[in-house]
């Protein structure tokens, strides 16, 4: 299988579409300047009052448990039942799945309502697919995507969904084809949000791209984006600053230095 992310890329900046984000406090400001970086349209917009209306307007929806309350686990609820109900793609981030109890029931509830994409490190997609208990350390992965690409296999198949894990090597998984993209610098796990930047990106190119492609065009932009922050960086707070510039240079030479590999 062929895929032009540079294509994609044009087509996102073209279109800028609107993504609309349930997401957690912590990453809010990281996310939506990554979003504009790239060129979409970021929305922060959680009231359960108005969280239905406002995911009609929009091209994708982007649903992070990070920080969950009542309140909040609601409206992700009402948002993805629209979006399902208009055909917008959605994509589940289920930051820190494992960890506790409510934190794993909430990760596996909006799941089983099929997102086009579910994107969490190796530890959260293991948790989600219910193959142990506590199986997280806070919201840091302790397996591998590797490790659990099984898993991640059968849980595209069951949910009928795109399973996208970061780490080291990031790998997506529609359930049969499995995409490795070995972008990225071991800085980035320094910089807090970078995964949730990811889920950002992949809603955006949910938008412009079907569920397999975005997710990996998503995940090899930003890669190729650590990895030319990284290479000026002094330290985690250079490299945050500079990797918002090098989502906003990105073109097709730059992305030819994706290491993508499909089988």
């Amino acid at each position: 299988m062929h895929l032009d992310i540079a294509s994609a890329l044009n087509r996102l900046r073209t279109q800028a579409p609107l993504v609309h984000n349930i997401t957690n406090y912590v990453v809010m400001n990281t996310t939506a300047n990554a979003l504009l970086a790239i060129g979409a349209s970021p929305a922060m917009v959680h009231a359960p009052d108005e969280v239905e209306e406002f995911v009609e307007i929009s091209r994708a929806l982007v649903v992070n448990i990070g920080t969950l309350s009542a309140h909040w686990v609601d409206a992700m609820h009402r948002a993805v039942d629209r979006a399902n109900a208009k055909g917008i793609p959605w994509v589940l981030d289920p930051v820190g799945a494992g960890a506790t109890s409510y934190r794993t029931r909430v990760a596996a509830e909006l799941a089983r309502k099929q997102p086009a994409v579910l994107r969490g490190n190796a530890s959260e997609v293991f948790a989600v697919a219910g193959a142990a208990g506590r199986t997280t350390k806070g919201v840091d992965s302790v397996h591998s995507p590797q490790a659990v690409l099984q898993e991640a296999r059968n849980l595209a198949q069951t949910l009928g969904t795109v399973v996208a894990m970061t780490g080291a090597v990031d790998i997506v998984t529609d359930g049969q084809q499995v995409a490795r993209i070995s972008n990225g610098h071991a800085m980035m796990a320094r910089v807090t949000g970078l995964g949730c930047t990811a889920t950002a990106l992949t809603g955006a190119y949910c938008a412009v791209e079907k569920p397999f492609p975005a997710a990996v065009a998503a995940l090899a932009a930003l890669g190729v984006a650590g990895e030319r922050a990284a290479s000026a960086a002094e330290g985690p707070g250079s490299l945050q600053l500079r990797l918002l510039d090098e989502l906003y240079k990105l073109d097709s030479e730059t992305l030819a230095s994706a290491r993508i590999e499909i089988e």
